[in-house]
């Protein structure tokens, strides 16, 4: 009996070509679009999921009033971790990583910039991150042993040779012995460092501190196995209080947050998780998903069911000389899984093509795991229940014929069991223009907070990270830099003007003893404004060359002026970081962080501060490229055991912009291959309609019908139905990016514009679809059409 099924099987693929290239092609496309994309749901769900002690790991947050807001956060004081250890016995260990860093690191002639951390001892005890050689829990120990990645020892010493036990320079200054080393991180975990550093080093440089002010490390504790987090959310809640009086005066609190939630979740808002985070963007990738596989599916059913005329004998016949109904249905299904599994094995060869340029695109590294039998097993569920959804419809439909009326011809034509293959061809497109709407809305929102006011001129700005011997010789550096026509300003500045490294509060006269005000802090050592063309809304910048009591000289932007209340800003007083601070100007609120939220009050203090980073703005009669090379010429001269390395601010501006702009790409690539599947259906009605109404199309041509006229009745029965799914798909739509918006403090209002051209986008390539077999079947001879009658 299989054997005959089959048989039959094959023989109406090659029977219906082209019916069955689209039915399989359309199928291979929706399973290609939906296995990419649960390997990404598959990436994001697994990050950090993959440590052996998972179900214990928590990291330790912050909980407080600031800008007079309930507000979390993640970093910690670097004295919490041993504090927890020692007050909690629920707790088996804690380990502190300190914020990441960029170190140079020198193997003989080979000198490699790299990102790292500082963490205590006891890092690679809690975190499963594999070691290829050393052992993880004495790797760290010793204040100059130094952990590094496989790709990292290639890189410095090449695959010959073993890096355990090599030594490296880090910053041109102590040497470090490699103590171990690590199998590459996986893509699917929030830490990105390629090598690790002791806590040992940083307390020995006068890094670490014992104030419960300075949140400024993360914490991540690991609970005991009999431990549960109820039994320590009541102590670990009032901990700090428990060290900082002023801690209990405002309430300060803090509490755990699991493994396995830091990804998908984190998304908080007055002080407590909001039903927001990542996870929104999995769903609706599923969704998405979803979606584009139904459409797939009902391509197959809207085809399967058009044909049923060409199959509807051959029920008959089997109904006539016995087979059950159950038994055509299993027929039925069982074809389409086989063409399922023919589709399936498209799909992935598909799916390897495409991955590369998807990963490119998400920024991820997935991959098809060949070797995992889970994967094959999912694979051949996946494609049996695909096979399965889209064959159920049609084999109910088509062993439901009566054979009496099958044999007489006397049984429904399909053109006039149309009502549910209107309503399939709705839902397609449907979603395809909902994605329409989405990808112009994402479009128009990203356009929109790029064109906002920056607040000041990145254009030729660039900034470098400032090392030892840069720092001694920055006189000499900054002169011959202005000298030869390389810059026309330069500063010294705490952080790049991309990116805010610090914060806190300050005081001031008439200050309300109530106000938790958290300012943005920044310093400078004179001529930030000229460097990166700040705009003065009153008095000046800071020239410290110029006027010496400019060394404790600040700056207030707009939105600080507004928090102080100052009349009469110059002049006025400021208490922080120990000292008394003068105004000398206010400037116009400039973005430092994302760009789609408000802008935050601001601190801009002179030179009695600490500098991480030079600004230089490069003169614009030049070329970048000369600039450039000269520049190199000099630094390489002042600073010669780093090697020259930059960073343009308008390109690290523009990254602010690459989540969204990841999403939108997406968006409208899901669009894009929607529109195609439904569109693929759409021609193979079209071409269905056109051979089932031949005959009428003759008679009509024949009495005077015009070529329009046809194309015209062929077409809008279809068109009709996009118009439907305009209808539904534009409240669903704006429903949906409304919501969106929501999550951002600077966004557009939806335009009905926006509707209006998706709308009409859809109609043209329905149309454009429809009409090529309209035109076909219209230009037709009708005395062919006519002459079997």
């Amino acid at each position: 009996m299989l054997k005959s099924y089959l048989k039959i099987a094959f023989r109406n693929l090659r029977r219906s070509k082209g019916f069955s290239a689209m039915n399989i092609i359309g199928l291979a496309i929706g399973m290609a679009s939906a296995i990419i994309i649960l390997l990404w749901i598959q990436n994001e769900v697994s990050y950090d999921r993959y440590h052996e002690k998972k179900d214990r790991i928590y990291e330790a947050w912050n909980r407080a009033t600031l800008d007079n807001k309930l507000t979390s956060w993640s970093t910690t004081p670097k004295v919490l971790a041993r504090a927890l250890e020692k007050d909690l016995p629920e707790v088996e260990q804690a380990t502190r990583v300190n914020w990441p860093a960029q170190y140079l690191l020198s193997a003989g002639d080979k000198r490699l910039f790299v990102g790292g951390n500082i963490v205590d001892p006891n890092f690679l005890q809690m975190f499963s991150f594999p070691l290829i050689k050393g052992d993880p829990g004495a790797s760290l120990k010793e204040t100059y042993s130094l952990v590094i990645t496989e790709k990292l020892a290639i890189r410095l010493f090449g695959k010959e040779e073993d890096a355990m036990g090599k030594t490296i320079k880090i910053n041109n200054g102590d040497d470090f012995k490699v103590t171990g080393i690590l199998k590459d991180l996986p893509n699917n975990t929030k830490f990105n460092f390629e090598c690790l550093l002791p806590w040992t080093y940083l307390q020995k440089n006068g890094g670490d501190d014992n104030n419960w002010n300075n949140n400024s490390t993360q914490t991540y504790v690991l609970l005991k196995s009999n431990a549960s987090l109820a039994s320590i959310e009541p102590k670990i809640k009032i901990f700090k209080q428990k060290y900082d009086g002023d801690a209990k005066k405002d309430n300060w609190q803090m509490f755990l947050y699991p493994i396995s939630r830091w990804r998908l979740y984190s998304d908080f808002e007055n002080g407590y998780e909001t039903h927001g985070g990542r996870i929104t963007l999995v769903k609706l990738f599923g969704t998405i998903a979803a979606f584009i596989l139904l459409i797939a599916c009902i391509n197959f059913m809207n085809l399967s069911t058009a044909r049923s005329e060409k199959r509807a004998k051959e029920v008959g016949i089997r109904k006539v000389v016995g087979a059950q109904k159950g038994s055509l249905i299993s027929q039925f299904i069982g074809e389409s899984i086989l063409l399922a599994f023919i589709a399936g094995i498209i799909a992935i060869i598909i799916v390897q093509l495409s991955l590369s340029g998807f990963n490119q695109l998400t920024d991820k590294s997935l991959f098809i795991p060949y070797g995992s039998p889970y994967f094959w097993m999912g694979a051949m569920a996946f494609v049996v229940f695909t096979g399965f959804l889209a064959g159920s419809y049609p084999a109910f439909f088509l062993s439901s014929f009566q054979p009496v009326k099958v044999l007489k011809g006397s049984f429904k034509k399909a053109h006039a069991l149309v009502a549910p293959r209107k309503v399939l061809v709705v839902l397609q497109f449907t979603f395809a223009i909902i994605l329409i709407i989405c990808t112009i809305i994402v479009k128009q929102q990203i356009d929109y907070t790029k064109d906002r006011e920056l607040g000041y001129d990145k254009r030729n700005l660039i900034y470098l990270s400032l090392t030892n011997d840069m720092d001694k010789n920055y006189s000499l550096i900054k002169n011959e830099l202005l000298t030869s026509g390389v810059a026309s300003s330069i500063t010294k500045t705490s952080a790049p003007i991309t990116e805010r490294w610090n914060g806190g509060t300050a005081n001031w006269g008439g200050k309300d003893p109530n106000d938790k005000t958290e300012f943005n802090k920044y310093v400078e050592d004179g001529s930030l404004g000229a460097t990166a063309g700040l705009k003065f809304v009153t008095g000046r910048d800071i020239d410290p060359r110029r006027y010496l009591t400019d060394s404790t000289a600040i700056l207030l932007n707009e939105s600080a002026l507004k928090v102080m209340k100052f009349k009469n800003p110059l002049g006025q007083i400021i208490d922080d970081e120990g000292r008394q601070w003068h105004v000398v100007g206010v400037i116009k609120d400039f973005i430092i962080e994302s760009p789609y939220e408000p802008t935050r009050p601001m601190l801009i203090y002179g030179p009695k501060g600490w500098f991480s980073t030079i600004q230089i703005k490069l003169n614009n009669e030049n070329s970048t490229a000369q600039n450039l090379k000269m520049a190199e010429t000099i630094f390489k001269r002042y600073n010669p055991e780093f090697p020259f390395e930059y960073r343009f601010v308008d390109e690290e501006y523009a990254k602010k912009f690459e989540d969204e702009k990841r999403t939108g790409t997406l968006a409208g690539l899901f669009a894009g291959l929607t529109i195609f599947i439904s569109c693929l259906g759409l021609f193979g009605l079209a071409t269905y309609m056109a051979e089932a109404r031949i005959k009428e199309i003759g008679v009509r041509k024949v009495l005077g019908a015009s070529v329009i006229n046809i194309t015209a009745l062929l077409s809008q029965d279809f068109i009709r139905l996009v118009l439907v799914s305009i209808l539904i798909a534009s409240p669903v739509a704006w429903l949906a990016m409304h919501k969106w918006l929501q999550g951002y403090d600077y966004r557009i209002n939806i335009n009905g514009l926006v509707f209006v051209v998706s709308g009409s986008l859809a109609i043209l390539i329905a149309l454009l679809t429809v009409s090529f077999q309209a035109i076909k079947a219209a230009l037709a001879n009708p005395v062919k059409s006519l002459r079997t009658e």
